[in-house]
């Protein structure tokens, strides 16, 4: 086929242009449910009440029903006496008894045994509600397109509307497509990819109220995908096309759509989702997303969320902002708007934004972030410390409540995270960003984290962490707490096939191996290991790749793309590799001194203290405990 290549329209500009094309082709359906299947559901019009609410004069406390003219008078000095038959036990919500026009309440009542005295005097109507207080029959309930919250619901059954008429919710079919994608039950061959997008998008679209069809994977040939799109904008209210809306020899979405529709937009300045093609068959908006699955997200969140909003007046909430400051410089090109996933740490009274990986093939990335940071398209970027909004995409709250770790990668954090999850008490979160030892230093000094993991070696006294505190912080700042003591040795392939003894194997010809990321405290291990034994890094091939975790590492070497590599004894179990033991180290918390006394922090240091993680560390193997949480140094 002949080569489509891409524009770059900025976004804002596509969404003025095509949006409105749909607001005069269709007409969302009607069909009336029952109020009790309706949360959720979009009111088709206006709605009234066909009963008063109340329907009755009805008594508002619990007391006795009077006349209020028999009351008349009645004084602290000189309380009115109310014999039997002037007066009405009565409940909160009894019908008001005949001639009676007021309720006393009962903690105004001094009971003798044959009467009651009243030292105020009642006014009438008082303590009653007047038939149609909260609505009377013909009011309008709810305005046209209204969301059916509970509240909603409620009054509606309490109004006697039983059924409700409400707009269809909109079919949604997504296609996936590419030789590359299989099933996800699937055994994986290399160059495989299990289809996982239809899973992501679908979720997301069905909380957004649409329902959902997923095809078979369309292979990448053009009477296939000519096939599907024509099938699925027959049958459905608008068509996403997974992948294939790039400009390879086998993205043929643009083809397709061009050849039964047309092609208002392929190519927006938006990075990622820049592929992202913008079409119609007939009254039915037909969108390519591209493959990757942030740019995915990115396109579903900036296109089809207003899409379904104006078409389908589904009640989709625009995300909230908050202002946080930027942890570190970023710059963006300014041929995009882009958008920054980043995690969200509330550090003594701020918010502080940091970035995470930009990849849009980095879907873990999207889970992990608590927002986006919106990068225009006219701006080159913001420095560190700048002031910024950030969209969120979890909860204010939730990410108040989160202990925010950030430092030295270690299997351990999650298990800490899973077992302050499984508490009755789900106010506290624990969310761990892995930036080595040194990153996590550098995060508590600017305001980034409540806590981070570390283990840094000191050469001249051969402690660990002591000396890196007390050099980068001033009194007062900081604590320091006993973590574990851990393994750290040589992970190779089961069965160690190359006979490797030890660290100075590692410059033998032809060992591959795969390094952890400068300001790692393994890597610091590596490099004084390494002088220890009078080897350059240079005699080392693959020192210079990097990888960011032990199970990163691991995982290059249970692949084969790398022999060894320093690591934990976890995580060498973790993926069944054979382990030489290097050294012992201590991984040690550091703690904001401000931050030490919080419920989190404390909850934190509790769960280190229990059995209940000795039982994990225990099995993950490679861990020693002798007086884990005890303080060892304020600085």
């Amino acid at each position: 086929m002949e080569q489509t290549y891409l524009k770059n329209t900025p976004l804002q500009e596509a969404l003025l242009a095509y949006l409105p094309v749909f607001d005069s082709q269709t007409t969302p359906a009607v069909e009336q449910v029952p109020v009790t299947q309706a949360a959720g559901r979009i009111t088709a019009e206006a709605i009234y009440a066909r009963l008063n609410v109340p329907h009755y004069l009805a008594c508002a406390m619990d007391g006795i029903a009077v006349l209020a003219s028999d009351t008349f008078g009645a004084s602290d000095l000189d309380p009115v006496a109310l014999a039997d038959g002037q007066y009405v036990m009565v409940d909160t919500g009894d019908p008001l008894p005949d001639g009676c026009n007021a309720v006393v309440m009962v903690e105004e009542l001094i009971r003798r045994d044959d009467h009651v005295l009243l030292s105020t005097p009642a006014t009438p109507w008082q303590h009653i509600r007047q038939i149609g207080e909260d609505f009377s029959a013909g009011d309008m309930l709810l305005p046209s397109y209204s969301s059916l919250t509970p509240g909603a619901l409620g009054m509606l059954v309490a109004g006697g509307v039983l059924t409700v008429p409400v707009l269809r919710r909109p079919t949604v079919t997504l296609i996936p497509t590419g030789d590359e994608i299989v099933a996800p039950e699937s055994v994986l061959l290399p160059g495989q990819i299990a289809e996982f997008n239809s899973t992501l998008f679908g979720s997301l679209l069905t909380s957004w109220g649409a329902v959902v069809e997923t095809t078979a994977i369309i292979p990448d040939r053009l009477d296939a995908l000519q096939h599907a799109v024509q099938v699925a904008a027959d049958r459905s209210d608008l068509v996403l096309v997974l992948a294939g809306s790039s400009a390879g020899r086998d993205d043929y979405t643009t083809q397709v759509i061009s050849g039964l529709g047309d092609v208002f937009y392929h190519g927006l300045a938006i990075r990622p989702g820049k592929p992202a093609i913008l079409g119609r068959i007939r009254s039915v908006p037909v969108i390519g997303l591209p493959g990757y699955p942030v740019s995915g997200l990115v396109v579903l969140e900036e296109i089809v969320a207003p899409l379904l909003r104006r078409m389908f007046r589904l009640d989709i909430p625009v995300r909230p902002t908050v202002t946080a400051h930027l942890s570190r410089r970023l710059l963006s090109s300014l041929k995009y708007q882009e958008y920054i996933r980043v995690r969200l740490s509330l550090v003594n009274g701020r918010y502080a934004a940091i970035p995470l990986e930009r990849g849009a093939g980095l879907v873990s990335s999207f889970l992990k972030a608590d927002g986006w940071l919106v990068v225009p398209q006219d701006c080159e970027g913001y420095e560190a410390g700048d002031t910024v909004e950030i969209q969120l995409l979890r909860p204010l709250g939730a990410i108040a409540g989160t202990l925010s770790v950030i430092g030295s990668h270690d299997p351990l954090l999650d298990e800490c995270m899973d077992l302050l999850a499984r508490e009755m008490d789900h106010t506290i979160q624990l969310k761990s960003s892995h930036a080595g030892s040194f990153g996590g230093l550098l995060a508590l000094r600017r305001g980034e984290a409540h806590l981070a993991g570390i283990h840094l070696l000191d050469e001249a006294s051969g402690d660990y962490n002591r000396a890196a505190v007390v050099k980068n912080f001033q009194p007062g700042e900081i604590i320091l707490v006993e973590g574990v003591y851990r393994q750290q040795g040589l992970m190779v392939a089961a069965g160690n096939p190359l006979q490797l003894s030890g660290l100075a194997d590692l410059a033998r010809p032809g060992i591959r191996y795969v390094n952890r990321q400068k300001g790692a405290g393994t890597r610091l291990l590596l490099d004084y290991q390494l002088r220890q034994l009078g080897l350059a890094p240079d005699q080392i091939d693959g020192y210079t790749r990097e990888e960011l975790t032990h199970t990163a590492v691991a995982a290059q070497i249970k692949g084969g793309s790398a022999d060894a590599g320093l690591g934990i004894l976890a995580a060498a179990r973790i993926f069944g590799l054979a382990f030489i033991p290097v050294a012992e180290e201590r991984y040690d918390f550091l703690v904001l001194a401000s931050a030490y006394e919080t419920p989190a922090v404390q909850r934190f240091l509790s769960i280190l203290r229990s059995a209940a993680f000795r039982d994990r560390l225990e099995r993950l193997g490679g861990y020693r405990i002798d007086q884990i949480g005890r303080v060892l140094i304020h600085a």
